[in-house]
C-alpha cells in the first residue's frame, strides 16, 4: 500500500484532548522512517476546518489526521468515496471512528500498524439531517448518558455522577415513534443505529444499519436499562431489540435530543435516517484483525 502513496497532508488539532505538545514532530519523524514526506498543517480549533479544506483541495494520496471525532468525520465528507486516502488517527477524546478502526490503541501505534500493512477500505454510514455518522447514533433522551460514560471511563466520578443525574431528569420523559424501512409504526424510548463498523450483528460488508430499539416496559427495567448504558452493555439488555435497516422515519413531540459518533446534537421533531453505502476510503489495519476490531467497536458502543 505505501508503495501507492507519494503526497501525504497531516492535520493536527494541537487544542485536541488527545494531542501532546510533541504529536506534530512525532508523527512527521515516524512517517519519515517510511520514507515519506509530509505537508504539516498543526492548528488550534479555530482554524481547523480552513486547514482541513485545503488540504483536501492539495488532492494528497493521503491524508492523516489526528484531531477529535467531528474532525475526522468532517475530514471523510470532504475526501469522498472518490477523494484521498484518509487515516483518521485518535486524537480527541472519545475517539469513536479511531477506536473502531483501529481499536483502542495509542496513535503512533496506528499509524505504524497502517503505514506497514494497511489496507484501502471504502466504508459507509448514516446520514440524519446533513449530518453523517460512520460509527453510531443514538436518538432519544439517553443520548445524554454518553458524557457521563466518558467521565467514568476517565475516572472522574464526581463529574459523572452529575452528568448521571442530569441524564436520568431527562431519560424516559417523551416516547419516540419510528417506522424503519417503511414497515409498520412503533413507539420506543429511543434508538441506536450502528453502522457496520460498530456492529457485531453485520458483516463488515454489509450495506445496511443495526437499528437497536431500546423499550423498558417499566421503571424497574428503565433503570436497569440506564445503569447497563453508564456502566454495561445496554445493548445486551432484553429490553433492547436490534434489527437491520436502510431508513427510518423518526418523530417526537419535540426537538429530539441525540449523539453522533459521540456528538451531542438536537434534531428536528421530525427527522430520517439513512444509510449512505459509500462515504470515504479509509486506509485501516489488515483483513485478519477486522473482526476482532468490530467486536470491540460494537462493546464500547453498547456501553
Amino acid at each position: 500500500m505505501i508503495a501507492k502513496v507519494r503526497k501525504i497532508e497531516l492535520i493536527v488539532n494541537t487544542a485536541a484532548g488527545g494531542v501532546g505538545p510533541d504529536a506534530s514532530h512525532q508523527a512527521q519523524a515516524l512517517m519519515a522512517e517510511f520514507g515519506l514526506k509530509v505537508r504539516l498543517r498543526a492548528t488550534p480549533g479555530s482554524t481547523l476546518m480552513a486547514e482541513l479544506r485545503a488540504a483536501v483541495d492539495a488532492a494528497p494520496d493521503l491524508l492523516v489526521v489526528l484531531a477529535g471525532d467531528g474532525t475526522a468525520r468532517a475530514a471523510a465528507e470532504m475526501c469522498g468515496p472518490d477523494g484521498p486516502l484518509v487515516a483518521p488517527l485518535p486524537g480527541g477524546t472519545m475517539n469513536m471512528l479511531p477506536h473502531a478502526i483501529y481499536g483502542e490503541v495509542p496513535w503512533q501505534e496506528a499509524l505504524r500498524t497502517v503505514l506497514t500493512a494497511g489496507e484501502t477500505r471504502t466504508i459507509g454510514g448514516g446520514l440524519i439531517e446533513d449530518r453523517t455518522f460512520l460509527v453510531a447514533a443514538i436518538l432519544g433522551a439517553p443520548a445524554l448518558w454518553a458524557p457521563a460514560r466518558e467521565a467514568v471511563r476517565h475516572g472522574q466520578l464526581t463529574l459523572a455522577l452529575r452528568r448521571a443525574r442530569r441524564a436520568w431528569r431527562r431519560a424516559f420523559s417523551g416516547r419516540l415513534r419510528y417506522a424503519l424501512d417503511l414497515g409498520a409504526r412503533g413507539k420506543t424510548e429511543a434508538l441506536a443505529f450502528l453502522c457496520p463498523l460498530a456492529s457485531s450483528a453485520l458483516d463488515n460488508d454489509a450495506q445496511m444499519l443495526e437499528a437497536d430499539i431500546l423499550d423498558p416496559a417499566d421503571a424497574a427495567e428503565a433503570f436497569r436499562l440506564a445503569f447497563n448504558a453508564l456502566m454495561g452493555d445496554w445493548r445486551r439488555d432484553p429490553s433492547v431489540l436490534a434489527t437491520p435497516c436502510r431508513r427510518a422515519k423518526v418523530w417526537a413531540s419535540g426537538r429530539i435530543p441525540a449523539a453522533l459518533d459521540g456528538e451531542p446534537v438536537l434534531l428536528k421533531s421530525i427527522t430520517e435516517v439513512v444509510w449512505r453505502p459509500a462515504v470515504a476510503r479509509l486506509l485501516c489495519p489488515p483483513s485478519r484483525h477486522a473482526a476482532d476490531l468490530q467486536v470491540a467497536a460494537a462493546a464500547r458502543v453498547g456501553h
